[in-house]
């Protein structure tokens, strides 16, 4: 019932936002009924091409094709009426005003519809790079060590988002890094294929980061071995760590280092490992216990490469795919990964 209240579309075919989307302080963008979020699109467009299948497996067919006739709509009207020219609009307001536009004074970019137009695999490909790009230059500050939700904050425009206005500039929600988003556009970059950026990026979120000389710890002011929900990028506060033991953030955190950046994907009975790694990174390690089995995991990149699985090799035999199937035996196992171009396994050595 929460996905078929949600296909509501405004005048631009995009989500309803009602009193704010992710960015709950955004509360009086469609408070009237007919604001959109664009933002909401690509995570909707994500929902329901992951709950389609499951209305198939319930002999619930015409509401899987619903969903998916809704995707390709969902789909033309980001592309059609969200692209800006060099990213994607945050939202329209109740009366049509765009919001993350190059045309506004204030949120002229916002980095969640960037990160999650690579993340929902809806955007244009060439769109989503350039988006990216746009991300990189206007809201991660690599001086500050920081990578902001928007800029410039809103202060004095004539625009009323909502309760976020109430924040200073530049804290919090308000044009500060919320480490929720920045962790998605460190995934986005994952997905990209750039292990570099996404590694730079990880290092930069880390919370320990802050703690590495006298002066950081003494700038940051909270503990360092925790997520924080929020840094401030407003002087004289610019790298303050804001409310701390953040599940949010941590639980994010953890998923893009070993989903993303490791390439750990877990799928029912079988696993795959599809890491996106910095080219200086020439092998890692996971060990994996699956009830009483354990699975030793070593993956080598001879050639310093971002990503790409050229060998996976069960115990002694090589996998024809890069499916590992994972058994409940109680014994160690070993898995090998070789970064590469996938070659053809030699005859005989293939698990059927």
């Amino acid at each position: 019932r929460a996905l078929d209240r949600s296909l509501a579309v405004g005048a631009h075919g995009l989500p309803l936002m009602g009193s704010g989307d992710w960015n709950d302080g955004m509360n009086r963008v469609g408070n009237q009924g007919r604001g959109e979020s664009v933002w909401v699109g690509w995570f909707l467009y994500t929902t329901l091409e992951g709950f389609a299948p499951f209305c198939d497996e319930r002999k619930q067919k015409t509401l899987g094709n619903r969903y998916r006739k809704h995707m390709l709509r969902l789909k033309k009207a980001l592309e059609d009426k969200a692209w800006d020219g060099d990213w994607y609009r945050r939202a329209y307001f109740d009366d049509g005003t765009p919001l993350g536009s190059a045309q506004n004074e204030e949120c002229r970019i916002d980095s969640i519809v960037q990160s999650w137009g690579v993340i929902s695999g809806a955007a244009d490909e060439h769109r989503a790079i350039r988006a990216m790009a746009a991300v990189e230059e206007y809201l991660i500050r690599w001086g500050d060590g920081l990578v902001i939700l928007f800029t410039p904050p809103f202060d004095k425009s004539a625009l009323d988002p909502g309760y976020i206005k109430g924040y200073v500039p530049g804290v919090r929600e308000n044009g500060g890094q919320y480490t929720h988003a920045a962790i998605w556009t460190l995934i986005a970059y994952a997905l990209l294929g750039d292990g570099d950026r996404a590694g730079e990026l990880f290092a930069l979120l880390n919370p320990i980061s802050h703690a590495s000389t006298r002066a950081g710890l003494h700038k940051y002011k909270v503990e360092p071995y925790v997520a924080a929900g929020d840094v401030y990028a407003v002087w004289p506060h610019t790298g303050r760590g804001g409310w701390t033991w953040y599940t949010g953030s941590a639980g994010w955190m953890y998923r893009a280092a070993l989903e993303s950046i490791l390439g750990f994907k877990l799928e029912g009975e079988r696993l795959r490992i599809e890491p996106c790694v910095p080219r200086a990174w020439r092998e890692f390690e996971i060990n994996y216990r699956r009830g009483a089995t354990h699975y030793h995991i070593k993956v080598a990149n001879p050639l310093g490469l971002n990503r790409g699985v050229s060998e996976v090799w069960l115990d002694e035999a090589r996998l024809p795919t890069d499916d590992i199937p994972l058994v409940a035996d109680g014994k160690t196992h070993r898995i090998q990964i070789v970064l590469g171009e996938r070659q053809p396994a030699p005859t005989g050595q293939e698990i059927l």
